[in-house]
């Protein structure tokens, strides 16, 4: 079983974001579980939620609490709150960030490593800083896990309008594209193609 926690603020589409990847990965042939975890629901609070992949069912139903892989669709979450709390030794990081690799506090537990300008990309698309379906490319290209195509046929199961969806087709393109990978080395991050 493969877990995964979304990180973003109130506004962002953190739950959408899960809702999206949920449908991507049942199209894949796997078994998923999504959790949305509400706090303050107001825009701009830090938000939260988790999945749980596997090739068979899935009975758990709690929140995720040693999550293999971190999704987070802000860059500025992570001063809110401890993103990094239980991360499997190992796991990969997706972050929204336009800061280089050698800038970055990871901790020693991330072993992969996947950076994208997503607000960059985010503003030129929608003219916001609506990260989620960037930050879903960025995830597919990081980890793996799910390919770009279903990730599109997840978006297209979205309700998103013709203009909305022409976009968010667009952003998830450009976020798998706009990716760089590395892997954790003895002497920090190497980018990996």
């Amino acid at each position: 079983m493969h877990e995964i926690r979304i990180h973003g603020r109130g506004g962002q589409g953190t739950v959408l974001a899960a809702e999206i990847l949920a449908k991507a990965l049942v199209a894949e042939g796997k078994h998923v579980v999504a959790i949305p975890s509400f706090g303050f629901e107001r825009r701009g609070a830090p938000v939260s939620a988790c999945l749980r992949v596997d090739g068979r069912e899935i009975r758990a139903m709690t929140n995720i609490y040693r999550p293999d892989t971190l999704l987070c669709i802000d860059p500025t979450v992570g001063r809110a709150v401890n993103i990094f709390d239980g991360m499997a030794a190992h796991g990969a990081l997706v972050q929204a960030t336009k800061r280089p690799v050698e800038e970055l506090a990871a901790p020693d537990t991330v072993g992969t490593l996947g950076l994208c300008d997503a607000v960059g990309v985010a503003l030129e698309i929608f003219g916001r800083p609506i990260t989620n379906s960037v930050m879903l490319g960025a995830f597919a290209r990081t980890t793996g896990l799910v390919s770009l195509e279903s990730l599109k046929e997840g978006i297209e199961a979205a309700d998103f309008r013709d203009a909305g969806l022409a976009q968010n087709l667009t952003a998830v393109e450009r976020g798998y594209a706009g990716t760089t990978v590395y892997r954790r080395t003895e002497d920090g991050y190497e980018a990996r193609n």
